[in-house]
C-alpha cells in the first residue's frame, strides 16, 4: 500500500502540470492571435492600404469630371484640319407636362434673348429653335438636354444665368466642339464624332472604357467621340485626359470646403502626309471632270452618267498618302455636337463613305435606279494587265523575246460556237509582244498567252489558286493595313467563276481584269508596287504625332508588308509596254511617265454593261516619286473617263512639292 505521503505529492505534481499546461495552451493562443493581428495589420497597411486609402478618399470627397479637349488634325505643314476650341453652349432639358403652347411661347422668349443679347453673325430663326428642341423626340429621347445655341455671347451668359427661374430646364454648359476646314479637306479620311452615350453600346472599341479605374479616362456621356476615319484610328491619341474638380465633403455629403482642380489634359495632335493643297486640288479635279463629260464631245461623252470619282496619290518609296478624294464629298460640320439632324442625314448620307477604301454607292434617292450603276469598287479591266505579264513571264509561259499573232478574238471552251474573247472596239493588233500587248492593252494576248497557259500548266483549280497568290502577293483580294475602319479586300469572283463556268474561263477573264473588284487604295498600292519593283507598301496617313508644344511623341516609318522578286527584264518589259499606252489629258507634261488604261466592263441592274474608267500613272519613269490611281465608275473609257484627272493631280504635286524634288510653282 503506498503511503498519504506520496499520493499526496502525486496529486500536486498532477495539478502543478495541469496548471502548466493550461497557462501554455493560454500563452499560445495568445501568442497566436497578437500574430494574426499583427498579420492582419501588415496586410492592411501593405495590401489593402492602397485601395482603403482610395475609397476613404473617395468618401471624404466629391469629383466631378471636366471633359478633355481633343488634340488636332493638321495636314503636312501644320495647316488644321480638324481643330477643337471651347464654348458656351444653352441646352434645353424638356419639362414635364409641357404642352405645345408653352413650347412655342418658350422658343420666342429663346429667339427675344438671342435677338436682343446674341451676336448677329449667330443668328437663329425661330423654326430652327423649335427643331433643336426637338419636342417629338425625333433627334434623342425626353431626358436627353438638347442643344438650342453654341457659341453664346457674354451678354447672353450674364442674361440667362441672371434669369434662371424664366428658363425651366435651361443649362449654360462650356464644352469642347469639333470643327472642320471649310474647304471640306479629305473629310471621309478624317472622319467624324458621335456622342459616346450614342455609341458605347453599338461600337466594340467603347464598349469597356466605363470599367476604367481612373477617373482621368473614363469616358463622359456627353463627350464626342472618333465613328469613321482618323478621327476613330487615332481615338486614344486625341482624346487627351479629363480635368477634375475634388469637392471636400462631410459625412452627409455637404461640400465643406473650395475645390482641388486638375485640369483637362489635352490630346496630341496627328500631323498627316495629306498635302492641304494638292488635296483641294484633286476634289476639284473629279468634280470639274464630272462636269465637263455631261456635254463633252467624243468619247469624253461615254462617261456622261458617271456621278461619282475617286482617286488615292501615293509616294512610291514611302507609302505616304498625300492625296485621298471619294467626291461628292459633304460639310462635316454638320456632325457638331455630336449629332445630326434628319434632314443633313438625308443630305449627306451617300456621301459620308470613303469610297476609296470600301464601297460606296451613287448618289439615287430612288433604290431601282441606284441599282443601274456601279459603285465605287469595279473591276480593274487592263489596269491589271502589267501584273499579268509579270505572271507570265515568270511561270515561263512566254518570254520577253516571244511575239503573238493578235487576230482581234481569241476562242475557247467546248461550246459550239466557243466562247469568244475580243480587243476593245474590234482592233486587231498583229504581231506584238508582251510590252506591245500592255501598249495595246491587248484582250487576246493575255487571254491566250497568261489565262489559257496558266490554266494548261497547272489544270483544274490549281491555276487559280496560282493566280489568286500573284493577285494577294501584289495587294489584291487583301487588307492594304491602312488601319483604317470598315477596309474591304475586294471581292474576289474568279473562284465562283471556276465552280459555276470552269478554271479556264476564270483564268482567261482574270487575265485581263474582269474577274475582281477592288477598291482605288488597293489599286494605288499595286501602281506603288509596280514603280518600286516589289516592295508592297503600308499606306501611311500620318507623318507624326506631336503634343501641344510641337514635341515629336511618335514619328511613323514607312513599312514594307512583303515583297516579291523578279528579274530586270521582266520588270523593264512592262515598263516598255506601260510608257508607250496612248492616253488623253498629258500633252505637255514635262515628265516621262509609266501609265496603264482601264475600262472595265460590269453588269449592273438591267443594264446589259456599263464601262467603268480605271486609271494608274508612275512618275518620272525613271525613278518613279508618286503613283496615282483613279475609278470613276460608269466613266467610259480610262483614257478619257480618268486619265485626266491624274494628270492635274501630277500637276498639283509637282507644283506644291516637285516630281524632281522642288516645287514648281
Amino acid at each position: 500500500m503506498q503511503p498519504k505521503e506520496d499520493s499526496s505529492n502525486n496529486k500536486l505534481h498532477r495539478n502543478r502540470d495541469r496548471f502548466s499546461l493550461r497557462l501554455n495552451i493560454f500563452f499560445g493562443v495568445t501568442f497566436l492571435m497578437f500574430s494574426i493581428l499583427i498579420v492582419r495589420l501588415a496586410i492592411l497597411q501593405f495590401v489593402e492600404g492602397p485601395s482603403l486609402q482610395k475609397q476613404f478618399d473617395r468618401n471624404s470627397t466629391t469629383q466631378v469630371k471636366i471633359p478633355p479637349i481633343r488634340g488636332n488634325i493638321l495636314d503636312s505643314h501644320g495647316v488644321p484640319l480638324a481643330y477643337s476650341t471651347s464654348t458656351q453652349s444653352l441646352y434645353y432639358t424638356i419639362q414635364p407636362n409641357l404642352n405645345e403652347k408653352e413650347a412655342d411661347a418658350l422658343a420666342k422668349r429663346f429667339l427675344k434673348v438671342f435677338t436682343e443679347y446674341g451676336n448677329p453673325v449667330q443668328a437663329i430663326t425661330l423654326e430652327e429653335i423649335k427643331k433643336r428642341m426637338d419636342l417629338k423626340h425625333i433627334q434623342n429621347t425626353y431626358s436627353v438636354p438638347r442643344r438650342i445655341k453654341m457659341g453664346l455671347s457674354d451678354n447672353e451668359i450674364a442674361y440667362f444665368t441672371q434669369n434662371r427661374d424664366l428658363f425651366h430646364g435651361v443649362d449654360i454648359v462650356e464644352e469642347s466642339v469639333r470643327n472642320y476646314d471649310k474647304d471640306g479637306i479629305a473629310v471621309q479620311l478624317i472622319g467624324y464624332l458621335k456622342k459616346y452615350r450614342g455609341v458605347r453600346e453599338s461600337m466594340s472599341k467603347y464598349k469597356n472604357v466605363s470599367d476604367q479605374e481612373d477617373a482621368k479616362l473614363q469616358y463622359l456621356d456627353d463627350e464626342d467621340v472618333g465613328v469613321d476615319g482618323l478621327e476613330y484610328m487615332y481615338q486614344d491619341v486625341l482624346r487627351g485626359q479629363n480635368g477634375l474638380k475634388e469637392y471636400p465633403i462631410n459625412a452627409k455629403g455637404t461640400i465643406i470646403g473650395p475645390p482641388k482642380v486638375a485640369v483637362p489634359v489635352k490630346g496630341d495632335n496627328l500631323v498627316l502626309t495629306i498635302d492641304n493643297r494638292v488635296q483641294k486640288l484633286t476634289q476639284q479635279a473629279i468634280t470639274d471632270h464630272l462636269s465637263f463629260m455631261k456635254t463633252a464631245p467624243g468619247f469624253y461623252r461615254d462617261g456622261a452618267d458617271a456621278t461619282t470619282g475617286y482617286a488615292v496619290a501615293m509616294e512610291v518609296k514611302t507609302g505616304k498618302v498625300v492625296a485621298m478624294a471619294s467626291m461628292p464629298d459633304y460639310d462635316p460640320n454638320v456632325w457638331a455636337g455630336g449629332s445630326i439632324s434628319p434632314e443633313d442625314w438625308l443630305k449627306t448620307t451617300y456621301f459620308q463613305t470613303n469610297g476609296t477604301i470600301r464601297q460606296a454607292y451613287p448618289p439615287y434617292d430612288d433604290e431601282k435606279e441606284r441599282n443601274r450603276h456601279p459603285s465605287s469598287m469595279v473591276p480593274l479591266g487592263s489596269t491589271q494587265k502589267p501584273l499579268s505579264v509579270l505572271l507570265g513571264l515568270n511561270e515561263h509561259l512566254f518570254t520577253t523575246h516571244d511575239v503573238f499573232n493578235d487576230t482581234g478574238v481569241f476562242y475557247f471552251g467546248k461550246s459550239n460556237p466557243p466562247v469568244a474573247i475580243h480587243d476593245s472596239q474590234g482592233h486587231a493588233y498583229g504581231m506584238i509582244d508582251a510590252a506591245g500587248a500592255i501598249a495595246h492593252s491587248s484582250n487576246t494576248f493575255m487571254a491566250a498567252e497568261v489565262g489559257n497557259k496558266l490554266y494548261q500548266k497547272y489544270k483544274g483549280i490549281k491555276g487559280v489558286d496560282v493566280w489568286d497568290s500573284y493577285a494577294k502577293q501584289f495587294g489584291l483580294g487583301v487588307s492594304t493595313e491602312s488601319g483604317l475602319p470598315g477596309e474591304s479586300k475586294g471581292v474576289i469572283d474568279y473562284y465562283h467563276e471556276a465552280e459555276t463556268a470552269s478554271s479556264q474561263s476564270a483564268l482567261i477573264r482574270a487575265s485581263f481584269g474582269q474577274q475582281a473588284k477592288y477598291t482605288t487604295l488597293q489599286l494605288a498600292q499595286y501602281a506603288v508596287m509596280l514603280g518600286n519593283k516589289g516592295k508592297r507598301m503600308q499606306p501611311q496617313f500620318v507623318n507624326k504625332i506631336v503634343d501641344q508644344n510641337g514635341n515629336t511623341v511618335q514619328s511613323l516609318m514607312p513599312k514594307v508588308l512583303n515583297t516579291v522578286s523578279f528579274p530586270k527584264e521582266y520588270w523593264d518589259e512592262i515598263y516598255n509596254g506601260m510608257s508607250r499606252v496612248s492616253v488623253q489629258g498629258f500633252d505637255g507634261f514635262k515628265y516621262n511617265f509609266l501609265r496603264k488604261t482601264g475600262t472595265s466592263e460590269q453588269d449592273v441592274g438591267d443594264r446589259k454593261k456599263v464601262e467603268n474608267s480605271v486609271f494608274i500613272a508612275l512618275a518620272p519613269a525613271e525613278d518613279p516619286v508618286l503613283a496615282v490611281a483613279v475609278v470613276v465608275p460608269d466613266g467610259g473609257f480610262g483614257a478619257f473617263g480618268a486619265a485626266p484627272i491624274a494628270r492635274k493631280i501630277f500637276d498639283a504635286y509637282d507644283r506644291y512639292i516637285g516630281l524632281d524634288g522642288k516645287p514648281h510653282p
